[in-house]
């Protein structure tokens, strides 16, 4: 970690897959039954921009926490990139899967 990561806002990517069981969904056609993407969006996005982590790797796993225990998802599988962490990459980043057991 470099002192400036503490003191400088950074952006990361998220890309969130969430295993959700949409049968009663797509039977009905009624949208009560599905998972609210922007509340989960609204949600993450607010975790994230409140959190003080040290590590990708801790943020990446309380994000994964938060949608399993909050959103009722069985499954969730999250990559993370950290844009212009590295000089000469685009980007760095993890890749994760967590799930109930």
């Amino acid at each position: 970690m470099y002192d400036w990561e503490r003191t400088t806002k950074q952006t990361v990517v998220l890309d969130i897959e969430m295993a959700f069981d949409i049968k009663k969904a797509a039977e009905t056609d009624d949208i009560s039954y599905t998972l609210d993407y922007k509340t989960v969006s609204k949600r993450v996005i607010a975790f994230v921009e409140s959190s003080q982590f040290f590590l990708v790797e801790k943020l990446t796993e309380e994000i994964a926490q938060l949608i399993l225990n909050e959103f009722n998802i069985s499954r969730v599988k999250i990559t993370l990139n950290k844009k212009g962490a590295i000089r000469g990459a685009n980007d760095v980043g993890i890749i994760i899967e967590r799930g109930h057991q």
